[in-house]
């Protein structure tokens, strides 16, 4: 949809919902490219979806050959998770009892380069929000964090001037405990209820909001040593800390 003060348009895919909000004035290439970053989320849904028998990364998980014209990009994706995995000492997996399953990078990964999409367009002030996970360009841009013990209530907003920035939260809030100790199978321990990340790119942001919310209660130290990266998470007692250039929470943060 096109208005006087952007474009925004919503896709659902890949079991949640997309949002694109590009602040410059609307133009038929920046149009035709809004429409070509919904198609590419689709087309990653059509890839790497798990619950599709027909993806690639389903062949793969039963031990079939990728498509040729699938190859790249699954490559590329696994190669990630493989660094993910290596720089998180574990912490981050896509190898669990169900299965292969890179979903824990790959939506920031494609939200990230819808983002990218539109920028290399010329549009100046992007917005691409993957079921919460945001990459921003440009700005003023203001993202809220839902506080995840309160509902309709946010617990901080991180504020961004020029970009790229990138926020993402892992936790139980909005899914329910879906993210799991990679060594035992079960539920971090001493995990907090929403951890947030944020990082210059989302795909990275969101591995390591994974990992950290995975090592439950060695979240903070591990984040506190990872440079270029701030932090802020709530308790499940309510408290809260941050790492980082992340300022006090409900208030406004530059990072």
């Amino acid at each position: 949809m096109a208005d006087g003060r952007g474009l925004h348009r919503v896709v659902r895919t890949m079991g949640t919902m997309f949002s694109f909000t590009v602040r410059d004035d609307p133009t038929p290439l920046l149009d035709s490219v809004l429409d070509g970053a919904e198609a590419l989320l689709h087309h990653v849904d059509r890839v790497f979806s798990t619950y599709r028998d027909d993806s690639a990364i389903s062949a793969l998980a039963r031990g079939e050959s990728v498509p040729e014209g699938r190859r790249a990009e699954v490559d590329e994706v696994l190669d990630l998770c493989a660094r993910a995995e290596r720089e998180s000492e574990g912490w981050f997996s896509v190898r669990h009892s169900a299965g292969l399953d890179p979903s824990g990078l790959v939506k920031g990964w494609a939200v990230e380069r819808a983002a990218r999409l539109l920028r290399e367009a010329g549009a100046k002030a992007v917005c691409v929000n993957g079921g919460g996970d945001v990459q921003l360009h440009g700005g003023p841009w203001r993202v809220g964090i839902a506080h995840p013990l309160v509902p309709g209530k946010v617990a901080a907003v991180v504020t961004s001037d020029t970009g790229p920035l990138a926020v993402a939260t892992s936790g139980t809030a909005e899914r329910g405990c879906h993210i799991v100790d990679p060594h035992t199978g079960r539920p971090p321990v001493g995990a907090p209820a929403s951890l947030t990340v944020v990082h210059q790119g989302l795909t990275r942001a969101d591995t390591l909001a994974t990992a950290a919310y995975a090592r439950g209660a060695g979240a903070r130290a591990w984040l506190t040593g990872q440079p270029g990266v701030a932090a802020f998470a709530v308790a499940t007692d309510g408290s809260t800390w941050t790492t980082g250039s992340f300022g006090a929470p409900a208030t406004d943060h530059q990072v």
